[in-house]
């Protein structure tokens, strides 16, 4: 059994004196809290904590994060409180206890929303220390391998939620070492079958020989280096269960496609030995094309720096090699965990890491707050979690880390929310594309902004990043609120000029009275809900005035439509109506004001609501584009929809589908057009009447369909 003072001769290699005895003193604390507690396993409660503070160790974690680890469980277990923790050993201390405490019962079940709602407490611990979340990790480590001691059904649901959860957020820290051994314990505890027959198959495929071409494969390339004179340490390694097995999973191939089960890891003393150790690697072995990547120019979004080359092996079975120093080794083991080993070393060498990933939990509380919901939040921060890179470049030069799929959008809200903002389109290698094209590694995007430009509800449909989602969707629902506001206030205008009155006319009484009838805490929260359609302007207006008589009220102006109310004015797709067409408007429940033709029999649906109707009209310099569609009835003779199609090719006008509805002699088509007045659609159809084997042109009404 591992004892404190292993740990503390193993501390010493890298701690003061002082803050040894400070880890020390911690572990006696936390014995004597836990006395009497036992584990499942029935050892005494205390080797727990000891263990979590060995895998810190090695991480070479600082003083207060060591003693935290020790302490982790004693606020949640043992009664002891926060204030006597923090007059013993510090606030930081007390602090990151409480931290890990919030986490420690952390249940990501099958229950969406309150697993979504776990893993935000965990990216706001997160957000107040990095070492929360290290501890935690380490704690689940622990726990993982002493996971045979539970009953069956909490080893599954653990090992789910450590592929699920720990192991992402180890691997988005860069934790490599924690990550495949919080994996593959958890593969071997999930799938415990596929996990031992996949290691059959590897031993048995690789197994035999393995010994003998491992030696001989590091000789050969160790001989080679020596020649070079270049000093390197070689490993040659399997890669681990829980990723041949992703993969085999995901691309649907069978041990015999993997082709990088075997790797070699080569680590030199500098950098630009890195590149000639590369050179002699692919003169030893024939490289295999596209299998070749640079993380040491372009490290990844959790500092990972390293060369990776796939090749044939001597017996022809492709390996991974990996080239890189001694610092990228430690960072690449130990991601962020890297930042203490090499602060209590006295140097700053490595700090962008830490950065890295507090850039990261920025992100995440940027993401949270505007947010509407848990589950939103999760969903947004999957992408980040599993990030398979691109690497793109802005005009200047800086590289932007995008994950696999992101778009123009994505890349713009990358830089700066207020470009995606205001982005309206994009160079790509200099050439105009559309924002939904997808990004490749190396290119370089220009976004082109516009002053009163906005963001498109279509985007949500093409941006993947966590960060440009939610800026998209909370600049909609702020800007969906500014309109319905908007709109509110000239519905309950017009309602109340019936009663020969206005709004600020209003007493505070009167509104007051109104607001708690309807359980709502402000006026702007009154008119958001009227232009939303949830209450009707002429029923709050006779709230407000609830002893006029009816018969003293006068007919309330029409509503003028301007084309520029924004997405709660919609126009009904049965009926089409443009510019010029009586027109009637029915209030809808969360959809605004929906625009009909007065003549429209889908209106005659909705009397039973008279007071959801709205007396409208069309204002004077409308250029809304509209959408109608146009029944063409024509002589099928050979080129006749051609015809049709040219007559108005060389206008503004534009056709969005043309389909044949009727084939015959006499035949017919829908043409659906986009328009912005009645002039425009005499000019169309005074066009499309003027190709000779054309019989009629009407506009198709509801009828007819």
């Amino acid at each position: 059994m591992y004892t404190i003072e292993e740990l503390a001769l193993t501390l010493s290699q890298y701690l003061p004196y002082e803050q040894v005895s400070k880890v020390k003193r911690a572990y006696y604390y936390a014995e004597q809290a836990h006395d009497g507690q036992r584990r499942k396993s029935g050892e005494p409660y205390v080797t727990h904590p000891l263990a979590v503070a060995e895998i810190l160790s090695e991480l070479r974690m600082d003083c207060d994060g060591l003693t935290a680890a020790l302490l982790h469980d004693v606020i949640e277990d043992t009664g002891i409180s926060r204030e006597a923790l923090t007059e013993q050993f510090g606030e930081g201390v007390a602090g990151l206890v409480d931290g890990v405490s919030k986490l420690t019962h952390l249940e990501f079940n099958s229950q969406i929303e309150k697993q979504a709602h776990n893993f935000q407490k965990m990216a706001m611990a997160m957000a107040d220390d990095i070492r929360v979340i290290l501890v935690k990790l380490a704690d689940r480590l622990h726990n993982m391998r002493t996971l045979d001691a539970m009953p069956a059904h909490k080893k599954r649901r653990i090992a789910r939620e450590t592929l699920d959860i720990y192991a992402p957020i180890a691997n988005r820290l860069g934790m490599y070492n924690v990550r495949v051994d919080l994996e593959s314990l958890a593969f071997q505890a999930y799938y415990p079958m596929r996990a031992r027959m996949l290691q059959r198959a590897i031993h048995k495929k690789y197994g035999q020989q393995r010994i003998k071409d491992t030696q001989k494969l590091e000789d050969t390339i160790r001989s080679e280096l020596a020649a070079d004179y270049i000093e390197a340490s070689i490993s040659v390694r399997e890669k681990h269960i829980y990723s041949i097995y992703q993969k085999m999973d995901k691309k649907r191939r069978s041990l015999d496609e993997i082709m990088d089960v075997m790797g070699v890891r080569i680590v030199t003393d500098r950098h630009d030995s890195c590149y000639r150790i590369l050179g002699v690697i692919h003169a030893l072995f024939k490289p295999i094309e596209g299998r070749f990547k640079d993380y040491i120019a372009v490290p990844k979004s959790n500092g990972y720096q390293s060369l990776h080359t796939t090749v044939l092996g001597t017996n022809g079975i492709p390996m991974e090699v990996q080239i890189r120093t001694e610092e990228m080794d430690l960072v690449a083991n130990n991601g962020i965990a890297a930042h203490w080993a090499y602060k209590v070393g006295g140097t700053s060498s490595m700090p962008s890491n830490h950065d890295r990933a507090t850039k990261w939990v920025k992100s995440l509380l940027e993401i949270q707050q505007k947010a509407r919901n848990p589950v939103e939040f999760v969903d947004n921060v999957k992408s980040d979690l599993f990030p398979d890179e691109v690497y793109v470049f802005t005009p200047n030069g800086q590289i932007i880390e995008l994950p696999s799929g992101a778009t123009p959008v994505d890349f713009a809200y990358g830089v700066h929310t207020e470009i995606g903002n205001t982005c309206i389109s994009c160079r790509i290698n200099r050439r105009l594309a559309p924002l939904s094209t997808q990004l490749e590694s190396g290119q370089t995007v220009e976004i082109i902004t516009a002053k009163n430009a906005q963001p498109n509800v279509a985007w949500l449909s093409f941006a993947i990043t966590g960060k440009a989602r939610t800026n998209i969707r909370h600049y909609l629902k702020d800007k969906q609120r500014e309109n319905a506001i908007s709109i509110g206030h000239r519905l309950l205008t017009r309602s109340l000029n019936a009663f020969k009155t206005n709004i600020e006319e209003l007493t505070t009484e009167q509104i007051s009275q109104v607001l708690a009838t309807h359980q709502l805490s402000s006026l702007d929260d009154l008119l958001e809900s009227i232009g939303k359609g949830r209450h009707v302007g002429y029923l709050v207006a006779r709230e407000l005035f609830p002893n006029i008589d009816e018969d003293t009220l006068i007919t309330p102006k029409s509503f003028k439509v301007n084309g520029s109310e924004g997405m709660l004015i919609s126009y009904a797709k049965c009926c089409a109506p443009i510019p010029g067409d009586p027109i009637v408007g029915y209030v809808q429940v969360d959809k605004g004001i929906i625009i009909h033709h007065l003549n429209c029999p889908n209106v005659q649906d909705h009397l039973s609501n008279p007071e959801r109707f709205i007396h409208m009209s069309w204002g004077k310099e409308i250029e809304e584009e509209l959408h109608i569609s146009l029944i063409v009835t024509y002589i099928n003779e050979r080129g006749a929809v051609a015809k049709i199609a040219s007559s108005i090719s060389d206008t503004d006008f534009q056709v969005s589908n043309l389909d044949i509805i009727e084939r015959g002699r006499v035949s017919r088509l829908r043409l659906n057009i986009t328009i912005s007045s009645r002039v425009g659609l005499a000019d169309v159809m005074r066009r499309i009447k003027a190709v000779r084997c054309v019989e009629k042109v009407s506009r198709e009404t509801i009828v007819g369909r």
